[in-house]
């Protein structure tokens, strides 16, 4: 960590944290929230590594409340949450089901109550069960159903919510859920998944549309992105670098900027009509960008069902998840992304960036993480240094305000801000808390630095 002040952030720049809804609100079967597949993969045995599930997880759906008032002392402007479809909708059509949406106008009232901006994710990976059954983002109506689902659900809130993400890293959910089948729904398709990607993308430009109808405030999509690193200097690694480049940092990008889907291998042109394109280019008013790490790259071994292998970088502190501590990468993508799209790149926020760690209390009961306070120092320098180079960023929101439920890996890793004990419930701010809160702080116009 750099013992140098952190430098100045412009004036509106939207500090947050982020969270999504299965990994923390539990109460899976209350008030009448339909099974998820998530739910269902779970059940599933093997799945998860730890063998638990997101049946109670850290209890936000009735502990809400507490998490806001975590929002108000650490200071933030907004707080990136994510609305569980099946609590909407149960089966993923059809009317809503007005209880579960009273949850979240709720969360949304004490939101900006307490003076956090409300930051609404439309999907986080966890689709309504019964559309799975039907064929989930392989088919077509899911696309039509998203769409359903995103104006029933501006509706009630769109006079509220300061800011709609309609996807979040769709290139995970399909390269993981429906690609190599290690995340829900568990598919191992390989790149006969294309049509997830494009059923995705279709669901967020009709998405846009019917948001669009409900409010005024700004529509964006999180993607995930990852800086790739050619490790070799042959043509075959330098083709294998290119392939990933197109798959992860391209395929859910270039057609959301209007230029068309790169060459990628299975891109299966017959899933895509007529006007597709213009739907999914709907223009956005934000682009977020996930980040956590850079990808290594070379030729891949004969015989393997991928173009290309992906390798371990070195020289890099690790994390928990051995992740590679890579400031420096977030500056490179957030320069790759200006020279790739210019000026058809809107605005970005950083709307994930963070680090598991084995954070546990001490014997005082405090929570001392000092591998996340130099995470996070190296990475807003990135973006400063991003901002010092021309880029538009006007946020970064950091992942998460809580220890969670880490998807496959059950609880098993910790991402939070705050440690969360799962068998109390107990909330206990870590030192990394405490840093952001006094970085926050210091960025306000008028502090004293």
């Amino acid at each position: 960590m750099s013992t140098a002040p952190m430098p100045q952030f412009p004036t509106g720049f939207r500090w947050g944290v982020s969270t999504s809804a299965h990994q923390i609100e539990g109460a899976t079967t209350a008030d009448g929230r339909g099974p998820s597949i998530w739910d269902t993969f779970a059940r599933s045995p093997g799945r998860i590594s730890d063998g638990s599930s997101g049946e109670v997880t850290c209890d936000h759906y009735h502990r809400h409340t507490e998490d806001v008032a975590l929002l108000t002392g650490l200071g933030v402007d907004a707080y990136r949450f994510s609305i569980a479809w099946p609590r909407i909708q149960p089966t993923g059509a059809g009317p809503v089901n007005p209880t579960g949406l009273d949850f979240y106008d709720r969360l949304v009232d004490e939101l900006l109550a307490a003076g956090v901006d409300p930051v609404a994710t439309l999907y986080h990976w966890d689709l309504p069960q019964p559309l799975e059954d039907a064929g989930g983002w392989l088919h077509r109506d899911t696309a039509a159903r998203f769409a359903e689902y995103a104006e029933k659900t501006a509706a009630r809130l769109g006079d509220r919510v300061r800011l709609w993400i309609t996807l979040n890293e769709p290139f995970i959910h399909m390269s993981l859920g429906y690609g190599m089948g290690t995340h829900a729904p568990g598919r191992a398709l390989l790149f006969d998944a294309f049509p997830v990607a494009h059923h995705q993308l279709l669901g967020h430009g009709l998405a846009v549309a019917a948001l669009r109808t409900h409010t005024t405030s700004p529509v964006a999509v999180a993607n995930n992105y990852s800086p790739v690193r050619v490790l070799g200097d042959s043509d075959a690694d330098r083709a294998a670098a290119a392939a990933y480049q197109a798959l992860h940092n391209r395929l859910f990008t270039d057609p959301l900027l209007g230029h068309g889907y790169p060459e990628i291998p299975g891109r299966d042109p017959s899933v895509i009509r007529t006007g597709d394109l213009e739907t999914i280019a709907a223009p956005i008013d934000v682009l977020g960008v996930n980040y956590y790490n850079p990808t290594g790259v070379r030729a891949a071994k004969a015989g393997s069902p991928l173009p290309f292998d992906l390798v371990a970088l070195d020289g890099y502190p690790r994390t928990a998840f051995d992740w590679p501590v890579a400031p420096d990468g977030l500056r490179e993508l957030l320069g790759w992304l200006r020279d790739t799209y210019g000026d058809a790149l809107p605005p970005i926020e950083i709307t994930e960036s963070g680090c598991a760690y084995d954070d546990a209390p001490d014997a005082d009961g405090q929570v001392a993480d000092p591998e996340r306070i130099a995470y996070l120092d190296g990475h807003l320098r990135a973006v400063r240094a991003a901002l010092d180079d021309g880029v538009d960023v006007r946020g970064y929101f950091v992942w998460s305000l809580l220890d969670n439920w880490e998807w496959a890996e059950g609880f098993t890793k910790r991402f939070g801000l705050v440690h969360v004990d799962y068998a109390t419930q107990t909330r206990t701010p870590k030192s990394s808390y405490t840093w952001l809160r006094d970085v926050i702080a210091a960025s306000r116009p008028g502090s004293a630095r």
